[in-house]
């Protein structure tokens, strides 16, 4: 008797690191647009607002996935106190925690219309999922530099890291730019918006640069290039 197999609609669920980068390549792309020097003066903030709201659930959804894969949240150590939160972890959660702050400040952005809203529900939660990207960024070289105990620019997970925090310190400035004024004007609208579509591009190579489909391809072409 042969094994039952998964159904196509139960496969759909299944986390995958092929998912989650394609998630965040999408979000990615949302973000990048809304916020594209030139194209969001036309789509105005309706239309980039939109375009954020939409991109921030498919950075949920990937977040979320991150989490499953990361692995278990602590591993047992020889040292006091006795087990320590594994660094893969932390930085794939703060991230999730990142995206769950951006699905706030996004959401509130269609609705806030006064200034003390903009500060309250969009800005502030948006300066915090900033600041939780940033941290998973520091992380994150920690995590890569315990495994791979080296630097090495020939490795495209190198590269991954170092991208994923040049984002996360782009969003970053974003958020610093992105405050709103008593006037109701921004701090610096350049900061806002270039920070937003450099920190999406560089989220977008992140996962891009591992995302298994590009990596399959490669070895693929080079087989048949031998």
């Amino acid at each position: 008797m042969s094994a039952p197999t998964h159904s196509t609609p139960r496969r759909a669920f299944v986390p995958t690191l092929n998912k989650q980068c394609w998630g965040f390549m999408i979000g990615s792309t949302f973000f990048a647009l809304g916020s594209a020097p030139g194209l969001s003066e036309i789509l105005g903030s309706a239309g980039s607002n939109l375009l954020f709201f939409i991109g921030a659930w498919f950075f949920t959804g990937a977040g979320l996935i991150q989490v499953f894969l990361s692995g278990p949240i602590s591993v047992p150590v020889s040292y006091h106190p006795g087990r320590m939160v594994r660094a893969e972890w932390l930085t794939a959660s703060t991230q999730s925690f990142g995206t769950l702050m951006f699905n706030v400040s996004t959401t509130a952005a269609l609705y806030a219309k006064s200034v003390g809203a903009q500060d309250k529900y969009v800005w502030a939660p948006d300066a915090g999922g900033s600041v939780a990207f940033l941290v998973s960024g520091v992380v994150g070289f920690i995590a890569y530099a315990h495994v791979a105990r080296h630097w090495d620019f020939r490795h495209k997970e190198w590269w991954s890291v170092l991208i994923n925090f040049i984002g996360c310190v782009a969003f970053g400035f974003s958020a610093i730019g992105a405050y709103v004024l008593p006037g109701g004007d921004l701090v610096n609208t350049a900061y806002a918006t270039w920070g937003t579509f450099i920190g999406a591009i560089c989220f977008f190579l992140t996962s891009f640069i591992v995302l298994p489909f590009w990596s399959r391809h490669r070895r693929a072409a080079g087989e048949a290039a031998s």
